[in-house]
């Protein structure tokens, strides 16, 4: 069976021969010119915004990373999903592809996290590990730069919520897509090491039913690890150990993490429907966010009052000192409904508990004085690439 490769923008699976190509839509060496025209496939996937004025595709070896357009006898290297007629990220393919889902309810700061998580991974974690993320595609370079990092970093403003699904059909958030660079020591000395991210940001309201968690399938089914954001605000038995003056989120009983984590579950055991005894092999990122509201409780000694290890490799040993740290504190959270469910279920999971902010936003929604001071954001993306193999890692575990 051909090797199946997912897209990083629709992420439907597809093999290699059936990647199509796109006419580069210039003058070709034999004088000829294909029409620029708008693209209905791409129109109808993805949304108007970006369908205009693009040259005919064509199907061709996708195989190969160039093909002559039968209409203008040009060369071109634009390589095209078949199914959703995105235009594929160079060496698509040839380089793993790691697509990333990011699951969590709403007003659990998701968006917040995210961005905060791509800019320590650009600066802090990127300088410790020798990495280097770049976007992937004009659009991801712009919506980072002008809708997320700007927003938050320069005019110290939060996010209003992610649009649903199911309410904007048509102006759907598409997927950041990312390269995330490494320079690995091998045998032959070092070398690049190259992997492609894909962050969906779903709203937390297209996880608040079994219909509207159904819009966002194809997305979490396809991931090669999930990140799932829990807000310890939103369970009855954190929030009176929370430090005063903490912003609650609304609670209507429906809307908390172990009822998100249940929804989410039924959907990934739904393709396994065959094979019921065995648990979802998906590695799961379980995050506990806006740790800051309870750094009064820790211990001196609990490693969530501090940064990770400034080090160039994924610390195993850290890593599990957070998930047993967060797995003690579920218990006094009244949360070990969460923890039976994902033993039960999942056979890769690791709980890790971060602060985006450092502290509470001010009340009229901007960061505080002080700026953002985030901590152990990182941890569970490095996790998961560690898993992939895409970073180093020492211990077991």
């Amino acid at each position: 069976m051909a090797r199946q490769h997912t897209c990083p923008y629709c992420y439907e699976s597809f093999a290699s021969r059936e990647i199509r190509f796109r006419c580069h839509g210039r003058l070709s060496p034999t004088g000829e010119k294909c029409e620029l025209r708008r693209d209905q496939v791409l129109d109808t996937r993805m949304g108007p915004r970006r369908s205009h004025d693009l040259g005919p595709d064509f199907l061709a070896d996708g195989r190969r990373p160039t093909a002559v357009c039968p209409g203008c006898k040009g060369e071109t290297t634009y390589r095209i999903c078949p199914v959703c007629h995105c235009e594929l990220p160079v060496q698509f393919g040839r380089v793993d592809n790691r697509l990333i889902a990011m699951v969590g309810a709403k007003a659990s700061g998701k968006t917040v996290y995210m961005t905060v998580l791509l800019h320590e991974v650009r600066n802090r974690v990127g300088e410790a590990f020798g990495a280097a993320l770049m976007g992937l595609d004009d659009a991801t370079m712009r919506r980072y730069s002008s809708e997320y990092e700007d927003r938050l970093y320069r005019d110290n403003q939060l996010f209003p919520g992610t649009q649903t699904a199911s309410t904007n059909p048509n102006n759907r958030v598409d997927p950041l897509v990312f390269r995330f660079s490494l320079r690995r020591r091998t045998l032959l000395g070092h070398r690049p090491q190259h992997t492609v991210l894909s962050f969906f940001d779903t709203a937390g309201e297209d996880f608040s039913s079994r219909e509207s968690v159904e819009l966002n399938a194809r997305y979490l089914t396809g991931a090669d690890g999930i990140i799932l954001l829990l807000d310890p605000l939103q369970m009855p038995g954190a929030r009176d150990g929370a430090l005063p003056g903490t912003p609650m989120p609304g609670t209507d009983g429906f809307d908390t993490p172990v009822n998100l984590l249940s929804r989410v579950t039924n959907l990934l055991l739904a393709p396994r429907s065959g094979r019921s005894a065995q648990k979802i092999d998906v590695p799961v990122a379980v995050v506990f966010s806006k740790m800051d509201a309870f750094r009064h409780l820790l211990d001196a000694a609990s490693p969530l009052r501090d940064h990770a290890p400034a080090r160039d490799h994924f610390d195993v040993g850290d890593s599990l000192s957070v998930h047993e740290e967060v797995r003690r504190l579920l218990k006094d959270w009244d949360g070990v409904p969460v923890d039976q469910l994902l033993e039960n279920h999942y056979t890769r999971y690791r709980y890790f508990g971060v602060s985006s902010l450092g502290r509470n936003p001010t009340p009229d929604a901007r960061i505080a004085a002080t700026g953002i001071q985030p901590y152990r954001v990182a941890d569970p993306l490095l996790w998961l690439l560690s898993e992939f193999g895409s970073v180093p890692k020492a211990g077991r575990g």
